[in-house]
């Protein structure tokens, strides 16, 4: 990504945007480009303008996050959506997942780890606070056979790549793996997202997952 990373945050306390753009502002590279204090206005300001990253509160008054998140998602598929949010319900995590969210962070994470995960959102990592990776571990279960058509058109190297996603390796890290330049893993990378008409990594590891693609579940039936 070239230039300041320009985010927009949508949340309803006043008092909580006001310490992230504080945090954010003292980063060379991050500008807050507008604030919301609900769905709706969310949604609209993105529209007008433009952010590569919208920080998004799951729970607000009249349109949900989740709701937004939906319409962000369809509407402005170039904006990476991250969710900030206090619910720790695997639900919720689990949900905002699946509608494509880039990642999901809890508002009690550390500064330092909350700043280095929007730059990685926003360059098409996956990133959820370590505190629920458990938990999107624990919620996802293979489907059945009948339910896994979609990712035959996948090359041996992409399903590769795939099952590795599942654990949420990094382009660097898949890189150093299978011994491939990092350009070449981004492609792959790509490539697995739109054969499978999905969003983000984050969807490509939920779909992994669920569908007995992980690392974890090859090397189980090997």
């Amino acid at each position: 990504m070239s230039g300041r990373l320009r985010v927009l945050l949508v949340d309803d306390h006043k008092l909580f945007r006001s310490g992230v753009r504080a945090l954010l502002a003292r980063q060379s590279d991050i500008e807050v480009v507008g604030e919301a204090a609900d769905g709706l206005d969310g949604v609209q300001q993105a529209h007008a303008l433009a952010p590569d990253l919208v920080l998004l509160d799951l729970h607000m008054p009249g349109m949900s996050g989740g709701e937004a998140l939906r319409a962000l998602v369809n509407e402005l598929p170039q904006t990476r959506v991250l969710m900030l949010t206090v619910s720790e319900d695997a639900e919720d995590l689990l949900d905002t997942l699946r509608a494509g969210a880039a990642g999901y962070l809890l508002k009690n994470i550390d500064a330092e780890y909350f700043v280095d995960a929007i730059r990685r959102a926003a360059e098409g990592e996956s990133v959820v606070s370590p505190e629920m990776t458990g938990k999107l571990v624990a919620g996802l279960k293979p489907r059945p056979p009948a339910a896994t058509a979609g990712h035959d058109s996948l090359s041996a190297r992409e399903r590769e790549i795939l099952g590795k996603l599942a654990r949420g390796a990094s382009n660097k890290e898949l890189a150093r793996e299978l011994d491939l330049a990092e350009s070449t893993v981004k492609i792959h990378v790509q490539n697995i997202l739109r054969k499978l008409k999905l969003n983000s990594r984050v969807q490509a590891a939920v779909y992994a997952v669920e569908q007995g693609l992980s690392e974890k579940n090859i090397n189980k039936n090997k």
